[in-house]
């Protein structure tokens, strides 16, 4: 048979013959000329191991806590793969390839290993592999951490996160001049960027959103403060009797919690305790606070707190520093970045407020309740956890008086705060009335800080919350 001419359609390759110059009895068993020939689909994808790059702040390992997808499931650039944990903070793995999933090389809860396979993408071999680390996207992004775009033959410095909101309104990153650090594109330069363009799409801001509070009808009747104070509500876990031990390694946020604090008991703490009459910051706030619910933030007494504490590091700052390890040099912080321990399911998490000094309290409550979402969530970033340089626990929300706290290195102070309490105490006429007393506990690093600093900065405190009023002197 001799073939004019081959044409191939999808997966059916077929053989049209123009002329037939010889042929037997054999060549009538087909009746159709497009089944002389049949094959299968051939995939020309390469298959490429998605590593887990470093994550940063010393991390080895991770706990792998969520997937997002599964074998077989088609993913493109920026989207989530999975959740992953450290003993810091919870970080989501984006995608920099557009494939199929083929293999997920991880369990839930199963460790994962820096620089080891995650997950294998088949991607088109046309297309080539880039030679970038797989994203990690901690939301929200530093500005240190960045990667790098090929644009136009000149390489761009973006975050994911910038890189993703160009993308998902259409702008080209060459087009757009950046204001950071080696001429790095911010998040800024993309807004104002699109606030030159008629009709341009913004973004919703990464603090709370104010939203309008319920109606009072809506709302949820709570249960009376002073009956919830007297009794305790139990803890909703199975109380489970194996009547065996039962042993578990040490992860996640527990795992944090035993390196910080074997690193603080080599600090030399001293304590120092008193007693805040509250009684006019509590009648402020329940002045304040409906305003504040009808800007959609609840407002409690912690902004307040945080904000004195503020005021009082610009007269101590020694309060506000740390020490080196060889105890040769102290450091005085800039930035007012004050933590506020919390405890969550996952343990004890000790985000922290950045830049309180330039802070209002009503900034303060917002992103109070930012922190609190996030961390009810297991969701708070690596940024949320780490740059503190000043502690508040507030032990009171579960009860109890005073606490002996311990510095969270490389911090020099904290300060751990009792419950309000109704309390007979006399005024200066030596009449007795009802006051809203709540104890503070502080442990500082004796090293650098003695006990008088100590107890001014306590006073200086005391008389912000004492005296709400005074606070307006100095506020910026």
């Amino acid at each position: 048979v001799c073939i004019h001419r081959v044409r191939s359609c999808s997966s059916i390759r077929f053989i049209k013959s123009k002329y037939v110059c010889v042929f037997d009895k054999s060549a009538l068993k087909f009746s159709h000329q497009q089944r002389l020939f049949r094959t299968s689909a051939v995939s020309c994808g390469q298959i490429v191991q998605f590593k887990l790059s470093d994550i940063g702040e010393g991390i080895t390992e991770v706990t792998v806590k969520e997937w997002y997808i599964k074998e077989g499931d088609s993913v493109s650039q920026f989207d989530s793969i999975c959740e992953v944990q450290s003993d810091k903070a919870s970080v989501t793995i984006t995608s920099r390839y557009d494939g199929i999933i083929r293999k997920l090389h991880y369990s839930i809860d199963d460790i994962a290993f820096v620089g080891k396979p995650l997950v294998d993408i088949e991607i088109d071999a046309s297309k080539g592999v880039a030679s970038e680390e797989d994203v990690v996207e901690t939301p929200p992004m530093s500005h240190e951490e960045h990667t790098h775009q090929e644009i136009k033959g000149h390489k761009t410095l973006a975050t994911p996160a910038v890189r993703r909101l160009a993308m998902e309104n259409n702008i080209k990153l060459s087009e757009v001049v950046g204001t950071g650090k080696d001429n790095r594109i911010l998040k800024e330069d993309i807004l104002n960027y699109l606030a030159k363009q008629t009709g341009a799409i913004l973004p919703p801001s990464p603090k709370a959103e104010i939203v309008p509070p319920q109606r009072k009808a809506e709302a949820v009747p709570a249960a009376p403060k002073d009956k919830a104070r007297r009794i305790p509500v139990p803890v909703s876990r199975p109380i489970a009797f194996a009547g065996k031990d039962r042993t578990e390694p040490v992860t996640g946020f527990q795992k944090a919690m035993v390196k910080t604090m074997s690193a603080a008991l080599k600090i030399p703490h001293f304590g120092y305790s008193d007693e805040i009459d509250l009684t006019q910051l509590v009648e402020l706030r329940e002045e304040l606070k409906p305003l504040a619910e009808i800007r959609g933030v609840k407002l409690s007494f912690m902004p307040f707190f945080i904000k004195a504490a503020s005021l009082g590091l610009l007269q101590y700052p020694i309060l506000n520093a740390s020490l080196d390890e060889n105890c040769q040099n102290v450091t005085y912080k800039a930035s007012h970045n004050i933590g506020v321990a919390m405890d969550t399911e996952q343990g004890l998490i000790v985000p922290n407020v950045k830049n309180v000094q330039v802070c209002s309290v009503f900034d303060i409550a917002v992103e109070l309740n930012r922190l609190q979402s996030l961390g009810s969530a297991g969701q708070l970033g690596t940024s949320d956890l780490t740059g503190g340089t000043f502690t508040l626990s507030n032990i009171g929300t579960i009860g109890g008086t005073y606490a002996k706290p311990v510095i969270l290195p490389p911090e020099v102070a904290i300060g751990a705060l009792g419950k309000i309490q109704v309390l007979p105490r006399f005024n200066s006429k030596g009449e007795v009335f009802k006051a809203q007393i709540m104890n503070v506990s502080w442990s500082a690093d004796h090293r650098i800080i003695d006990g008088a600093t100590m107890a001014r900065f306590s006073n200086l405190w005391k008389s912000y919350l004492e005296n709400p009023a005074l606070m307006l002197l100095d506020l910026k």
